[in-house]
This record gives structure tokens, C-alpha cells and sequence, in this order.
């Protein structure tokens, strides 16, 4: 599913791009790396304290959850200990909402559980665009279904239609908050 997103993501995207996976530490590089042959973009870890830029798509890397720790840089914590997803999805939409100044276009793709429905609520009732991955395209439809279900996803699209919907609203097409 990350592969197809970013291979649909206009090259000339004027956004940085951050994902956070549920895989294990040991691979992420290497997933880093296989990302890289879908998108012109670079791929790579995040690093404790750097700053998200246009042209660059950071993938979580440990087994603590990524962060905005400010407006402008990302890192690493460990708080909350208590969540089973590491990374979590949630952990990174709170702080997106409480740290990051601009826009947000927040994405949530297959996967089992829940992670990522509550945090990606918030976004969107401060405003922010949120869409989740439809059923028919999901190979699981655990994460984006608890989003659709509680109303956190502006809308819910194939996974075709995300990258080029998000290309555009970053573009400066408009949507209908609310």
C-alpha cells in the first residue's frame, strides 16, 4: 500500500512526507530502501531532531514512537510505554496536532486494529484533512474502517485515488472542512 501511495504522490509535492509503520526495527532501513524505487523523492530513517522538508519522505525507524517534539523537528520517545503498536500511529497524529503550525494531511492505509482513529479524529475536528484507505482495496480493513466508523476520515478512497487527491489539496484545491 506504501509503495502504491507514494508511486501515485506528485513528484513535485511542496510537502514533506512522514510515515510510521508498525514494522520492526531491524527492517526499516531495508523497507526505506525498497521504498525509494516507487518515488523520485528520497527515502530514508528519521533521525532524533531533524526537520521535515519538502523532497524528503521520513519513515519511522525504532522501536519508540516518532514524534513532533516541536514545531519544526521530529524525534523519538518512549512515553507512552503502555501502547502495543510501537511506532503508534496515534502517538504521531497527537503530536502532529499539538506541534506542527501548518496544514496536515493525515492518511491512514490497511491494517489491523484501531491505531491512528482516535489522534486522526482530533485532526480533523481542528480542521484538517483526514482520509482513509476504502474497504475494497484494503488487504485489511481494521485501521481505516475505526476511523471511518467514528467519522475521523473527511472522506474514504481507494488506494489509488490518495496520492493524487492529496497531491492536489496540497496543490491548493479546495475542501469542504467539517
Amino acid at each position: 500500500a506504501l509503495a502504491k501511495l507514494l508511486s501515485t504522490l506528485p513528484s513535485d509535492l511542496p510537502a514533506p512526507v512522514l510515515i510510521v509503520q508498525h514494522i520492526d526495527h531491524q527492517f526499516a532501513a531495508g523497507m526505506a530502501d525498497w521504498l525509494q524505487q516507487y518515488t523520485p523523492w528520497a527515502v530514508r530513517v528519521a533521525q532524533e531532531g531533524e526537520h521535515p522538508e519538502p523532497g524528503a519522505i521520513l519513515l519511522a525507524g525504532t522501536a519508540d514512537h516518532l514524534v513532533f517534539k516541536s514545531g519544526e523537528r521530529v524525534g523519538y520517545t518512549h512515553e507512552p510505554a503502555a501502547y502495543v503498536h510501537r511506532p503508534s500511529v496515534d502517538v504521531f497524529f497527537d503530536s502532529c496536532n499539538r506541534h506542527w503550525r501548518g496544514d496536515i494531511y493525515a492518511a491512514l492505509l490497511t491494517g489491523m486494529g484501531r491505531d491512528g482513529a482516535l489522534a486522526m479524529k482530533a485532526l480533523r475536528d481542528k480542521g484538517h484533512y483526514t482520509v482513509a484507505q476504502d474497504a475494497a482495496s484494503s488487504a485489511v480493513y481494521g485501521m481505516p474502517k475505526a476511523a471511518a466508523d467514528m467519522g475521523a476520515a473527511v472522506e474514504v478512497l481507494p488506494l489509488e485515488k490518495i496520492g493524487p487527491r492529496l497531491g492536489r489539496l496540497v496543490a491548493g484545491e479546495a475542501w469542504r472542512k467539517g
